[in-house]
């Protein structure tokens, strides 16, 4: 056990929740954000990673959590901070009732150093807010505090602590961010497109080969978000949200096979295994080929739409698809394949092509010639 008594006189006090784990004590206290500063002095990040007992910090991690703080600074929420304290610690009950033993006065050494076992972006990030906006300095954060014995102990703790820590698969966290406005009109299209609404797995980013879904919630967010050209949490009009209800619904029309899977007519299995538009890189590139079209024809792009009614989108037609949609009969969702799917439905349509897409479609011609020749 690394706590003893200290000198009261050299010490800082916390208010503070005493817990037990494994046999060791550990503190729970509400930390001003406006201390964190003194508390995490210094995230040295230019050390060996055997020297440290944190993961190195990645700045780029650090800016968006503080933008989150300072434009939901009345609707924000942070987990607790997990440190260590490398020095003496004393704990000072308020009473001798099983409730009072748990509640008291948390004294630390002054010059004890607190290291962050979880939690160095939040708490950087913070920091950085505070500089940009001070009035957030009385706000709080839980901060989970150890008693440490040294370096190896620390290491173990953030091991132990990420563990078992997994992230949420895209469509999940779209699905519960109330935030992103395109996520919002994602769930919305998935309750209100015809041919979504029952056929989106919404917890996971992949479908499984029993599964009676068509399309996932990250495929259909991703996709819209390329129709609409928008950045990270940009803003929906009403304008461009119906303009997006009814390009989904068009492009349903011309897909017979959706609607056959939708009436269960054919088992969605069966399309995601023999047909390209059952995946998400059907909807990017319809999107892609979508948001040009409705450019060029922002009167008359149904009409001109429903030409994809003529694609052959099955898998089985190599000489369309080989090296556009499927690399050696497997399909490939590469940046380029997208694209190379995209130029197929643009041409399919009679529009022309950008000048990257043409330089990508000239390559990928002349390599399929090459492989002819052979």
């Amino acid at each position: 056990m690394c706590a003893k008594k200290i000198s009261r006189d050299y010490s800082i006090s916390f208010p503070a929740i005493r817990g037990v784990q494994a046999g060791n004590e550990y503190y729970v206290t509400m930390c001003p954000l406006k201390l964190l500063p003194t508390m995490f002095q210094a995230i040295i990040t230019d050390i060996q990673p055997e020297l440290r007992a944190q993961r190195e910090l990645n700045k780029g991690r650090v800016a968006p959590i503080t933008r989150y703080l300072l434009e939901n600074s009345d609707n924000y929420i942070f987990s607790s901070i997990a440190a260590s304290i490398d020095r003496e610690v004393e704990f000072e009950s308020y009473g001798d009732d099983i409730i009072g033993r748990k509640i008291g006065t948390l004294s630390v050494s002054m010059d004890a150093k607190f290291i962050i076992n979880d939690g160095q972006h939040r708490v950087t990030a913070i920091i950085e807010a505070l500089r940009a906006d001070p009035t957030l300095e009385n706000e709080t954060i839980s901060v989970v505090l150890f008693v440490d014995c040294g370096l190896s102990h620390s290491q173990q703790m953030f091991a132990d602590l990420n563990r078992y820590a997994v992230r949420p698969t895209k469509s999940l966290s779209i699905l519960y961010d109330h935030r992103d406005p395109l996520a919002r009109l994602s769930n919305d299209l998935v309750h209100g497109v015809s041919v979504f609404k029952g056929m989106t797995e919404m917890a996971k980013s992949s479908i499984s080969n029993r599964s009676r879904k068509l399309f996932t919630l990250s495929s259909i967010y991703q996709a819209t978000k390329t129709f609409l050209q928008k950045g990270e949490n940009g803003d929906v009009t009403e304008k461009e949200r119906k303009l997006t209800f009814d390009f989904w619904e068009a492009i349903a029309d011309n897909m017979p096979d959706w609607k056959a899977a939708l009436h269960k007519k054919v088992a969605t299995s069966e399309l995601r295994s023999d047909y390209i538009h059952a995946h998400g890189i059907a909807l990017q590139a319809l999107a892609i080929a979508g948001n040009n079209l409705i450019k060029v024809e922002p009167t008359t792009w149904k009409r001109t739409l429903s030409k994809i009614y003529k694609i052959d989108w099955a898998r089985e037609n190599a000489t369309l698809w080989e090296g556009r949609a499927l690399i050696g009969g497997t399909l490939n969702k590469s940046q380029k394949n997208v694209i190379l799917t995209a130029n197929l439905i643009k041409q399919t349509l009679g529009l022309p092509l950008a000048p990257q897409e043409e330089i990508i479609e000239r390559n990928y011609l002349k390599g399929r010639n090459e492989n002819e020749s052979l």
